[in-house]
């Protein structure tokens, strides 16, 4: 049977560098099927991160903390309960307001 919920697990995280680190939560193991993930991110950096393009969408709600987000050369400011979309191969980062106060995102992507 597979596990139907999951909680954050310090052994999970994947620190991606530049002050920005992440928990998987949902994945394939947890019965998602067409690429769809689900973690929760945290950015203490207030430089932008390094850009990512995926093959899949991913969307974005901010839980805690403020912030820009960058979409495809389109900036724009974040606090919590912002939510916004980084389309199939669109370019995205994120940054921090203050390294004192994270910026902590829920994301989740799923197929194009």
């Amino acid at each position: 049977m597979r596990h139907l919920y999951c909680e954050p697990d310090e052994g999970r995280r994947v620190d991606s560098g530049s002050g920005h680190w992440s928990y998987p939560l949902l994945g394939p193991e947890h019965g998602c099927v067409n690429q769809c993930m689900s973690g929760v991110s945290y950015y203490t950096g207030t430089m932008f991160t390094p850009e990512a393009v995926h093959e899949f969408q991913e969307g974005f709600l901010v839980l805690s903390g403020a912030g820009e987000a960058r979409v495809d050369g389109q900036t724009f400011p974040l606090k919590p309960m912002v939510s916004f979309l980084a389309p199939a191969g669109a370019r995205h980062t994120m940054r921090s307001a203050s390294p004192e106060e994270p910026l902590v995102l829920f994301w989740f992507h799923a197929k194009a």
